[in-house]
């Protein structure tokens, strides 16, 4: 009995024309597409910040990933230019076999201009060595050679 008479004050109140059974069903209608709006707004709300959530992980990776590609380009580069200082340092010396050359030339000239009995009595290392033909590291002297 409550029910009807705040039926009839909502009738008499707004103004309704349709019979309550109608309003009640077309409110509960209403009603619920509201909540389904709203739970799907919900749900989209919670799917949005999972996703946010993700991204600045994702974030984060790739820019310590960046990080340390970048520390190892800067090794590389590195490493490169010391190849390259290299490279231009060994094109500065002559090519082995020009390098045997000369010191043939050096070796024939020597012979040639002096005998002296100083370069028979050493080894013939010793005597390219003393005479810069040969590196240290390239030709290794050894006391056993010697006499």
């Amino acid at each position: 009995m409550k029910s009807e008479k705040k039926m009839e004050e909502v009738q008499k109140g707004k103004g309704y024309k349709s019979p309550p059974r109608k309003l009640v069903k077309f409110f509960e209608k209403s009603r619920d597409r509201w909540k389904a709006k709203c739970r799907e707004a919900k749900i989209e709300v919670k799917r949005l910040k999972n996703r946010i959530r993700f991204l600045e992980k994702s974030k984060e990776r790739w820019k310590s990933r960046v990080k340390e590609l970048e520390a190892e380009l800067a090794m590389v580069k590195a490493k490169e230019r010391e190849k390259e200082e290299e490279l231009e340092e060994f094109k500065k010396r002559p090519l082995r076999d020009q390098w045997f050359q000369e010191a043939l030339k050096r070796l024939i000239s020597f012979f040639s201009i002096t005998s002296t009995p100083s370069v028979t009595s050493r080894c013939l290392c010793h005597w390219c060595y003393h005479q810069q033909v040969f590196d240290v590291q390239a030709v290794p002297l050894r006391r056993s050679c010697c006499l």
